[in-house]
């Protein structure tokens, strides 16, 4: 495109301190350099995830792997995925990444046909309560409902909105696991979903699944294990001989498990995987449609048009990787997340909410200590930490991955500093944003 009038075609620089507004297309095309030096300089205030100083958000697996799989995502990130008719590579892809994910859960039969990707945790979530709906229907269930804990993801009352179905949030125990009793009282004929967390993301501790499941199985609801967070950590910690509760496959009374592949598994983001227990119970997750003029139309999730930048994008990564890879990746994470665990309560006042089962910790005052964790947080992102904020109990959560690795101490060293600077001073912001409308 030509750009000998591209000055024409750009808009002036606001002046210092005007309220900047959405561009308007430009008239003429401007030039690619311009282009990528303002975007380089509208990321100046971003978090530097590169360092280590971003817990959550980004998962980075080292130089190399992120080289794989950005090479891979842009070599397949025009061809669609709507229809692999077109593109059988990545039909073939898909099969490869949802049968090795199976797999490492112990599915009984580990093939390409046993679940679907989708484009992170909420859609996979999504399609486990439109799954469980129109399960319910087909035995008559006009008013469904879900039962969850209050630690389960907001993408699942997302769900319920977005299908019709009633959500029925019980308490977490002391030990900020779901409390079965509340669950057993809560199910009843209407109810077509139990659900449960391997770990929740509030706290990082395990749901106890397999007696979740057992109450589910008593009202023939399906039930589903997110695992979005533990499903690429919690079978390499096995493999290490570290102890991880009963969770996946093996666990009857299992319908489905979500595992995000962008997250631990260290791939390009827009790439989670659903996986069903039986044939039916997936097929339950498609949408089918035959009454309009331009063709049958089939969608296993909630997109139609998807690039096949993320499919393409996971299965290199996942290959290139390997179990021993992903072994290490988890001694070194888990690790870290333990130093930063046990660092946090050798700083006075401040304490480690519950006993996490992996790599996920949220931080909070110490019981009577009277200090205000989001005090010390205000500490922590004025040294470019950056830690999302957490209700019931008030904390900070740390997300704990591979490139967080390297900044442990200087977390910790900064940790104390921020909390002694907090001492007997409180936030004004209480908010607790996990993410925004802008």
């Amino acid at each position: 495109m030509s750009h000998e009038h591209e000055a024409q075609g750009r808009e002036p620089e606001p002046a210092a301190g005007a309220v900047e507004v959405p561009r308007v297309l430009p008239e003429v095309g401007r030039p690619r350099d311009a282009i990528f030096d303002e975007m380089t300089a509208l990321a100046a205030d971003d978090r530097d995830w590169r360092t280590g100083r971003t817990f959550g958000l980004v998962f980075d697996g080292g130089e190399d792997v992120r080289a794989v799989g950005r090479d891979a995502y842009v070599r397949f990130m025009s061809e669609n995925a709507l229809n692999p008719m077109a593109f059988p590579s990545l039909g073939r892809m898909h099969a490869d990444v949802v049968a090795m994910t199976a797999g490492l859960l112990h599915h009984p039969r580990p093939s390409g046909d046993v679940g679907f990707m989708t484009a992170g945790g909420t859609e996979s979530l999504l399609m486990s309560v439109k799954a469980a709906r129109e399960r319910g229907r087909a035995r008559g269930v006009s008013d469904p409902k879900m039962v969850i804990p209050t630690s389960a993801h907001a993408a699942f009352d997302k769900g319920g909105e977005s299908f019709g179905v009633e959500v029925v949030r019980i308490p977490v125990r002391g030990d900020f696991r779901a409390d079965l009793d509340a669950t057993a009282a809560a199910v009843d004929h209407r109810t077509v979903l139990v659900a449960g967390s391997a770990p929740g993301y509030p706290h990082g501790v395990i749901d106890p699944i397999p007696e979740l499941a057992a109450v589910a199985a008593g009202v023939d609801a399906n039930f589903h294990v997110d695992a979005c967070m533990g499903g690429m950590v919690l079978p390499f910690m096995e493999q290490l001989g570290e102890p991880v509760a009963p969770w996946d496959f093996r666990v009857p009374g299992i319908t489905s498990i979500s595992v995000d592949l962008h997250k631990y598994g260290y791939t390009p983001k827009g790439a989670s995987v659903i996986l069903y227990a039986e044939e039916a119970r997936r097929l339950d997750q498609v949408f089918l449609f035959d009454g309009w003029s331009g063709g049958f139309y089939a969608s296993p999730a909630m997109l139609g048009t998807r690039s096949g930048g993320p499919i393409a994008g996971a299965w290199a990564v996942l290959q290139y990787v390997g179990a021993s890879g992903y072994r290490e990746l988890t001694r070194v994470t888990l690790d870290a997340a333990r130093r930063i665990a046990v660092g946090t309560r050798a700083v006075d006042g401040l304490d480690v909410v519950g006993e996490p089962d992996m790599t996920l910790l949220a931080i909070r005052g110490a019981a009577g200590s009277g200090l205000d964790v989001f005090a010390v947080e205000d500490g922590l992102k004025a040294r470019g930490w950056h830690l999302d904020r957490q209700s019931d109990p008030e904390s900070i959560h740390a997300t704990v991955s591979r490139g967080n690795v390297a900044a442990v101490d200087d977390f910790l060293a900064d940790l104390s500093a921020a909390a002694s600077e907090a001492a007997g001073h409180r936030a004004d912001n209480r908010a607790t944003t996990y993410s925004s409308l802008d």
